[in-house]
Order: C-alpha cells, then structure tokens, then sequence
C-alpha cells in the first residue's frame, strides 16, 4: 500500500509493467529509486547549463535539498514530527550509472525484474544532523527545529530494504560523505540571492483542503 498519491502510482506502474511481461512476453526492469541528491554528472560537468534542477520547496523538494537551503540562508532545519522517516538514497551519478547497468544487461523476453535503486539509507533526523555538523564546520549557525507533520505517515517506522542486484551488476556507490554536503552548501550560498523564502515553510497540509499560492507556484523554484 502505497503512503501517498505519488506512491500509488508508482505501485501501480508496477502491476502494469507485471501484467504486460506476462501478456506480451516483454522484458522489463522496474528500478525502484530512492530519493536522489547531487548537482552534477560527468557528463554535465561541461557546462553550467546543464546542472541539474534543485527544488527545496516543501511539495517537490527532498528532505535533504531543503535543509541545505535552511542551512544556508539561516532557517532553522524543518524536521517533520519525530523526525524517523527513513528512506533510501543515492548520488545524481549512481542513479546514471543504475539506468546504464540494466540497459546494458536487459532482462530475459517475459522477465519482470525489480531492482532497488539506492545505495545509503537515512531518517529525517540523519539528515538534520549531517547537514547541521558540517554546515557548522562552514560557519553557519544551524539548529534544527521540530514541526507538526503536515503529511500522514508513519514518523517511525521499521525500514530495512536492500540493494544488491545492481551491486552485483557493477554498481559502484559515491556514497553521501563530508565533501557532498559540503558541495551542496557551497553552492546554496553561493546562489542563496536566488533562494525564494515564500517556499521554505510547508504550505500543504494534508489533513486540510486547499494550497496557498506559493506552493501552486513550486514548480518553479529552480528557475
């Protein structure tokens, strides 16, 4: 069961790809990602047009974007609830590399496989305090700051999926250490002018109807 609107449908995306393998003999791989962090690829590297969107705003925005926004522009880090949400994660380059390994080793004609596409698992408040360590060794003050879930989920939960097929196929992690946050830091200050304050606060309650302007605009908040 899926926890969210977004969840549903990547279940049932799942079921399709399942009954179409089946009905049809096709062969698919189903990579069931983890949330991505990270700016740039090799490939994207040549150019400063080509880095990759960051979205901080509390619709589109990962838990980690946001808190490297907070971190930068002085907002405290918004950690929803108790802070145990716990979910897997990978570098923008590993999630390249993922798509790579199962085009370049294709699924049997009539196989259905599913791969788990991340390489770390974190909680909210994992990710709180990574981002509050080094954001300090920075020279920011950070503090993390608590706040009524406006989502309905479980803020603690038993979490222990695995990751090995891609592995197996070659997958080699750039895991999330000092030097990718430190990054990300530095290329929120760097560019913390552009930072719309209005999308920091949540602005969707999921208990509650109707969204205020600033959320109907997130979409945006890259450009």
């Amino acid at each position: 069961m899926g926890g969210s609107f977004y969840h549903l449908s990547k279940v049932h995306d799942s079921h399709n790809i399942h009954f179409a393998t089946r009905a049809w003999k096709l062969a698919a791989t189903d990579l069931n990602q983890g949330v991505v962090y990270g700016l740039r690829t090799e490939e994207t590297t040549a150019d400063p047009s080509l880095i990759n969107r960051y979205d901080y705003d509390a619709v589109f925005g990962t838990a980690l974007n946001r808190f490297v926004v907070q971190a930068a522009v002085g907002h405290p880090l918004t950690v929803y609830g108790k802070g145990g949400q716990t979910r897997g994660y990978l570098d923008i380059r590993d999630t390249v590399r993922c798509v790579q390994l199962a085009i370049d080793t294709p699924a049997a004609r009539g196989e259905m496989r599913v791969f788990n596409q991340f390489t770390e698992q974190f909680s909210v408040n994992d990710l709180a305090e990574i981002v509050g360590r080094e954001g300090r060794k920075l020279g920011l003050e950070v503090r993390v700051q608590n706040i009524p879930n406006p989502r309905v989920e479980a803020e603690d939960h038993y979490y222990n999926a695995k990751c090995t097929k891609l592995r197996d196929l070659g997958l080699e992690p750039h895991l999330l250490g000092d030097n990718i946050i430190d990054s990300l830091l530095s290329f929120v200050v760097e560019n913390k002018g552009r930072v719309r304050y209005e999308l920091i606060k949540p602005a969707v309650d999921w208990r509650k109807s109707g969204v205020v302007d600033a959320t109907s605009k997130a979409a945006v908040a890259a450009a």
